[in-house]
């Protein structure tokens, strides 16, 4: 047998070294006050100090895109599955009032390609820098004969901070509340297996033009980016003082994560004719015989993150929240729980298609 070299088996050191020499140039761009964003040692440091924390906090998240990113594999579209990446942890962070400061990423693959995962790197600092957090390391892995051919996974963990007496949800979610609901972009990063699903089955590939947004191909449609919603619900949150609680809406929908934030008391009653559902929605409903329960319980549906404010307030949060791009619609209320489920609907959603 010939000399044993690590490359024979698949994996390229120098791949890698050329990967980081890459993407240094994007996470210096992310550096903020606490970070500079630097890589290259075996840990990223963070000072919370100089981050203007006393006494913080420590909120910790993690999460991935799911299988969003087979679709980014089968369309060579790198360039936002990054953002993704980063706004499910950050979203995350912000519905218990914290400030990201810090992000790390995995990257695993069979076969590193260094331009692909600098275009993955460049969408993840993308994300850092609209959520004003540093990105400060990271680990990629190649790891032959567990992924193969293009395919590559990726996860990510988020860092924040909250002081003490602002960390939510608060203790005084009454009867009367007022739920809010911030409109999102589209599927985000949840459900995707349905979506594969719906599409396999419509018989439509990548590179049609999607039927709910004839402009793009299927593909770009459905690669449209999670927003980011750490900006405008921090402006809410310092702004009004009027903040209960929020809702990342994810996987689940609004049955699963709304009672997350709710005291066990308590529940929340929806108007379903209110949701702007969005066009991506009524086509995979309609295309996929999927039933509004499902849907409810799978996506978004048109709402990415919901708020529970004072009604008093209401109005001022809704006005912070537009100011900073969000469109807002005033979804619901909260309501003594009953015996029946933590979350209830009235109306239904428009998936006329």
């Amino acid at each position: 047998m010939d000399e044993a070299r690590y490359a024979a088996a698949g994996v390229d050191i120098d791949a890698g070294n050329r990967m980081v020499e890459l993407i240094k140039p994007l996470l210096r761009r992310t550096a903020r006050a606490g970070a500079d964003a630097e890589i290259g040692g075996f840990g990223g440091l963070f000072d919370l100090k100089a981050a203007g924390f006393s006494d913080p906090i420590l909120v910790a998240a993690t999460d991935g895109v799911g299988t969003k990113v087979k679709i980014a594999v089968e369309t060579s579209r790198h360039d936002t599955i990054g953002i993704d990446l980063v706004a499910m942890s950050v979203n995350d962070l912000v519905v218990q009032g914290a400030e990201p400061l810090f992000f790390l990423d995995y990257f695993a693959c069979g076969k590193l390609d260094p331009a692909v995962g600098a275009k993955v790197v460049a969408g993840i600092a993308t994300g850092c820098r609209e959520a004003r957090c540093a990105l400060i390391g990271g680990e990629t892995a190649e790891m032959p004969g567990v992924y193969h051919g293009g395919d590559y996974d990726l996860a990510g963990f988020a860092v924040g901070a909250v002081a003490r007496d602002a960390l939510l949800p608060r203790p005084d979610i009454a009867p009367g509340d007022v739920v809010l609901g911030l409109a999102s972009r589209g599927v985000h990063a949840n459900g995707f297996s349905l979506v594969r699903r719906v599409v396999a089955a419509s018989g439509l590939s990548w590179e049609a033009p999607a039927p709910f947004a004839p402009e793009r191909s299927l593909g770009h449609a459905l690669l449209t980016p999670t927003r980011l919603y750490v900006r405008s619900c921090l402006a809410a949150i310092r702004r009004t003082k009027a903040v209960k609680a929020l809702a990342h809406i994810t996987g689940g929908g609004f049955i699963d994560n709304i009672p997350r934030v709710l005291p066990r008391a308590l529940s929340a009653v929806l108007d379903l004719d209110r949701v702007p559902v969005h066009p991506v929605f009524k086509w995979l409903a309609a295309t996929g015989g999927i039933a509004e329960r499902e849907m409810l319980r799978t996506f978004n549906c048109g709402i990415g993150m919901v708020a529970v404010l004072d009604p008093r307030s209401a109005e001022e949060a809704s006005a912070v929240l537009t100011a900073q791009g969000e469109t807002v619609v005033r979804l619901g209320d909260v309501i003594p729980a009953g015996e029946e489920a933590r979350v209830s609907f009235r109306g239904h959603l428009d998936l006329t298609w």
